[in-house]
């Protein structure tokens, strides 16, 4: 399963992820007793959720009405009450460290120390509830098992009043703490990312995607903003069952007319055992009628420099071309063992599955199992792939 949170319309805050939760299966009735139980150490707060339609779209809004306002405290005495409070461990190290990606934010735009940050607006008691429903709600859900991929976030624009001042949208600690995010101005003027939203986004998505991908959708959860706007301000999250995964791939090619079949042979080996993803030598014709070799190596971005070192020391070329970022799909696939019985004696092989959206498209056995029953039997490698179906 994989999550897709879209904040492409609206932005994203604490209360709009807990009320997408919500619409996804999050216990609504378990997160107030564990929002306003954590919220108490900072003041109080009443947590309630209702059903609305924004603009024709039906979705959960999440409410935490702070009772009490208490004076903020530095970094280290918040972080301290936040550990004392009694939570699965798993639900506090993670808001543990939503809120240190805020603190972090906070002292990079005033030029303090973290340990010298005062939270204000971020250290309220509902500030506080946000970030701790947003967490358990993903923990029970069991989302942290599942793959996360984030959306470019709209931010808004304009202006906001906050404890420093009028300061442009986005805020400059929603900027800091974005900085490896993708974000949009707009499309209205307001303030529609905020901190808290912001950081927990980031601390949950494993992916940040231009795109949703190729999915096969299961659920949707949508969370209601306090606002109201031209266009429904909600935020959506997706729930797919399966996806075809995608990566960005190099193609390294380089013509060889001066090594014989077996320093070719060997060139084969040591790439692929050196981590490329696939090789392939094609015999070719090149100039003044030359026979040659067209040596073409799939590497991922990372593995590429050592590939291009690989081929140069190997080959001695002088020239090597490389179409970068190539994109790739990949089939979801698994490893199966199934037993057969091959002239009296029982083998092992292994199939490799490939599916797309839970569709078996191919199934193949390994050729080492096959050769090895072949070799073992005595068997035609035809003979035997008959008999492994």
């Amino acid at each position: 399963m994989t999550i897709i949170i879209d904040p492409q319309s609206s932005g994203i805050a604490g209360n709009m992820i807990i009320g997408a939760l919500v619409d996804l299966g999050a216990d609504s009735s378990k997160l107030k007793e564990i929002m306003e139980q954590s919220a108490q150490e900072f003041g109080k707060v009443e947590v309630t959720f209702e059903k609305t339609v924004k603009h024709g779209i039906s979705s959960t809004f999440c409410h935490v009405e702070m009772l009490e306002n208490r004076p903020p405290v530095k970094y280290p005495e918040f972080i301290g009450k936040i550990e004392s409070l009694n939570l699965d461990e798993n639900v506090k190290k993670t808001s543990i460290n939503v809120f240190k990606r805020i603190g972090e934010a906070e002292a990079k735009v005033h030029g303090k120390p973290l340990d010298e940050i005062h939270f204000h607006e971020v250290g309220a008691s509902d500030a506080v509830a946000d970030v701790i429903g947003s967490i358990y709600a993903y923990y029970s859900l069991n989302l942290d098992k599942q793959k996360i991929i984030g959306l470019p976030i709209a931010v808004g624009g304009g202006r906001v009043k906050t404890s420093h001042g009028t300061i442009p949208v986005p805020v400059p600690a929603v900027v800091e703490i974005l900085k490896d995010a993708k974000i949009i101005g707009g499309p209205v003027t307001s303030e529609l990312a905020t901190p808290t939203g912001c950081a927990i986004y980031c601390e949950i998505c494993d992916e940040i995607a231009d795109f949703i991908p190729l999915v096969k959708v299961e659920k949707t959860g949508y969370g209601a903003g306090k606002k109201d706007f031209d266009h429904p301000n909600v935020l959506r999250i997706i729930e797919t069952s399966e996806i075809t995964q995608t990566d960005e791939i190099d193609v390294i090619e380089t013509n060889i007319d001066h090594l014989t079949g077996e320093e070719i042979g060997y060139l084969f080996d040591k790439l692929l055992s050196e981590g490329a993803r696939d090789v392939s030598i094609t015999p070719i014709i090149m100039k003044k009628n030359r026979q040659g070799s067209l040596l073409k190596v799939i590497s991922t971005r990372e593995n590429r420099e050592h590939m291009l070192d690989i081929i140069f020391k190997e080959t001695g070329s002088l020239g090597i071309r490389i179409a970068p970022n190539m994109h790739r799909g990949i089939a979801k696939r698994e490893f199966i063992k199934k037993e057969y019985d091959i002239e009296g004696k029982t083998y092992e092989v292994t199939f490799k599955i490939g599916y797309i959206n839970g569709e078996i498209i191919s199934s193949r056995p390994e050729y080492e199992d096959l050769r090895k029953i072949a070799k073992d039997s005595g068997l035609a490698m035809r003979k035997v792939k008959e008999l492994i179906r």
